[in-house]
């Protein structure tokens, strides 16, 4: 649920500073995600994250170096990392193809400027979520990751995965 007004690009970096980028539009669709394999990931309760075309991010100082890791679904994930401070900004999950793998991003939203900009669109794998967190109602939740991107997702996202599905399936 970003914020209509937010103002854009959405910059963001590390936090020694040698990483940064913008993100030059709204991304498709924000996860919060409380799966365990991401609260050991991260060293927190849930990891929030926006998922963005890798043309509609750019790096504006520093390649981060990537770095793979398990995932649950055994495929792995990539992550990139700075490396003189080691802070996540975005990932790649290994289990999609390499198609999507090149075009997607997910960025981590705590390495936002301004993170208040993309609160989430819906919660995932809140069977996991730590007992002290107290949802609301006014975001979408669900038990796993299965849930209808029809309902959830913002319609421009909808329309941004569609759109690269098309060029997918062209290929």
């Amino acid at each position: 649920m970003a914020p209509q007004g937010i103002a854009l690009p959405l910059e963001g970096g590390c936090d020694c500073g040698e990483i940064r980028y913008a993100m030059e539009t709204k991304p498709m669709v924000v996860h919060c995600c409380h799966c365990r394999w991401c609260q050991k990931e991260t060293g927190a309760s849930f990891a929030l994250n926006a998922m963005i075309e890798t043309d509609r991010l750019k790096i504006l100082k520093k390649e981060p170096e990537w770095i793979i890791v398990p995932s649950e679904s055994g495929a792995g994930q990539t992550i990139a990392r700075c490396p003189q401070c080691r802070i996540a900004v975005w990932s790649v999950y290994l289990h999609n193809t390499a198609f999507v793998q090149q075009r997607l991003r997910i960025v981590r939203v705590g390495t936002l400027d301004n993170p208040d900009a993309l609160p989430p669109d819906v919660h995932i794998w809140t069977a996991e979520k730590q007992p002290w967190i107290v949802l609301s109602d006014q975001i979408p939740a669900f038990r796993d990751m299965e849930y209808d991107d029809e309902k959830v997702w913002p319609r421009d996202g909808l329309e941004r995965r569609k759109k690269l599905k098309e060029l997918e399936d062209a290929q």
